[in-house]
């Protein structure tokens, strides 16, 4: 019998793992199954796992991490980063190819829409199977019942079978099981996507009560808010392997700076933009100025309705901090030929990491033309406040009398 990890202890973790695919042809027949089967066994020796053939590949690449009780790790990465094989290793659905996936305690998961479900049996039966899985008992999953069945808000459909359940409702259902049923141990998938914004809301203010109580959480989101506000760590996958580990926001502005690509001259639209420029090239006191020079080629007149626009977000949340269009600033720009504007803007905004973001804006669809450059610029924490922007707040005591007088200042 293992022995039962510490409260210190890592209940989620990966040991330097590797995995690999393999591409190519894939047997959908008994007739092709079956040759292909006797030329692996004729085989003298099978290949050495750090081995690839000419039609594999490796999805994962030495990846580690640990995530012990109470704390919450948000795993992010562009498409084909390997996230996903990330989960399925830690749920045992895949085996590292070199390396150790391991889990301690009873794990809750969803990884896969309605993965796990029996389409013909009923929302409740489904709930019972589920518990049945993680090896809970019927009394135990029947004291959680009407929780999971009102938080999934699906209680007029319980006794439906699952298959006429729509996409939304299988993921607040599968949720509701997974965060409900006494797991040890959460992981998540960004399959959470598929739910209403409401339901995405109370879905990541439960996993936030989950690490409360020390529950450790393993999440994957392209909601790069949700994961700086509910994770407590970060790792970012490119490519398979692990580009970046740390605070959330340090990963976030990773994730987003690869993103840009070398932020080269971009096409497609009215105008051909040259590289954005924004001095000084390091971290700001915040009010500092920030100093942008926008460049680029006219390739076509634009339209009386665009202009450029000048766009400023939170890379940490997403939420757009300013925006101003040439337009409303009553800067002309040239029917053809190549044009040149310096853009002063003052940062008063919180400390961390944002976007500034150039583009052809048309005001009446409210929407950009074509994609434009982006640059990313970062706030020191020096000025304390709570908040997106620093409204330079003053204070000054008076005597109670004078109350009503001017300020100080004034």
């Amino acid at each position: 019998m293992s022995a039962v990890p510490s409260a210190a202890e890592p209940r989620v973790e990966f040991r330097r793992v590797w995995k690999k695919f393999r591409r190519g042809r894939t047997h959908d027949s008994l007739r092709d199954f079956l040759p292909a089967m006797a030329r692996q066994l004729a085989r003298r020796a099978p290949p050495a796992p750090s081995v690839l053939s000419a039609s594999e590949f490796w999805a994962l690449e030495d990846v580690s991490f640990q995530v012990r009780p109470g704390e919450c790790l948000g795993i992010i990465g562009h498409n084909g980063a390997g996230k996903s094989t990330v989960l399925k290793l830690l749920m045992g659905i895949l085996a590292p190819t070199r390396g150790r996936a391991l889990v301690s305690g009873r794990a809750g998961a969803l990884i896969e829409l309605a993965a796990g479900f029996h389409p013909d049996l009923t929302g409740r039966e489904n709930v019972f199977l589920q518990g049945a899985i993680m090896g809970m008992k019927r009394a135990q999953i029947a004291r959680q019942f009407d929780d999971i069945v009102a938080f999934a808000g699906i209680s007029e459909f319980i006794d439906t079978q699952v298959k006429r359940y729509s996409s939304g409702m299988q993921a607040r259902l599968g949720f509701s099981i997974a965060a409900h049923l006494d797991p040890e141990v959460l992981i998540i998938d960004e399959i959470l996507a598929v739910g209403d914004r409401s339901f995405q809301r109370v879905a990541f203010q439960r996993l936030a009560e989950l690490t409360r109580r020390s529950i450790p959480v393993v999440v994957v989101s392209h909601q790069l808010d949700r994961v700086a506000e509910l994770c407590s760590k970060a790792i970012l996958l490119e490519h398979g392997r692990v580009a970046h580990a740390g605070p959330p926001g340090e990963c976030i502005a990773r994730y987003v700076e690869s993103g840009l690509g070398a932020d080269e001259a971009r096409t497609g639209g009215p105008v051909r933009f040259e590289p954005l420029v924004l001095e000084p090239d390091l971290p700001l006191a915040s009010g500092s100025p920030l100093h942008a020079r926008i460049a680029g080629t006219i390739e076509r007149p634009l339209a009386a309705s665009e202009s450029l626009l000048v766009r400023v977000r939170s890379v940490e949340t997403g939420e757009p901090v300013f925006a101003i269009s040439s337009e409303s600033a009553g800067v002309a720009l040239p029917a053809s030929g190549r044009f040149a504007l310096a853009v002063e803007l003052a940062a008063n905004v919180a400390g961390g990491s944002y976007l500034v973001e150039v583009a052809v804006w048309d005001r009446d669809t409210r929407a950009d033309v074509a994609a434009g450059v982006r640059r990313i610029f970062q706030v020191r924490p020096d000025h304390a406040f709570s908040g997106s922007v620093d409204l330079r707040a003053r204070f000054a005591p008076v005597a109670p009398e004078r109350a009503r007088e001017a300020p100080p200042w004034t």
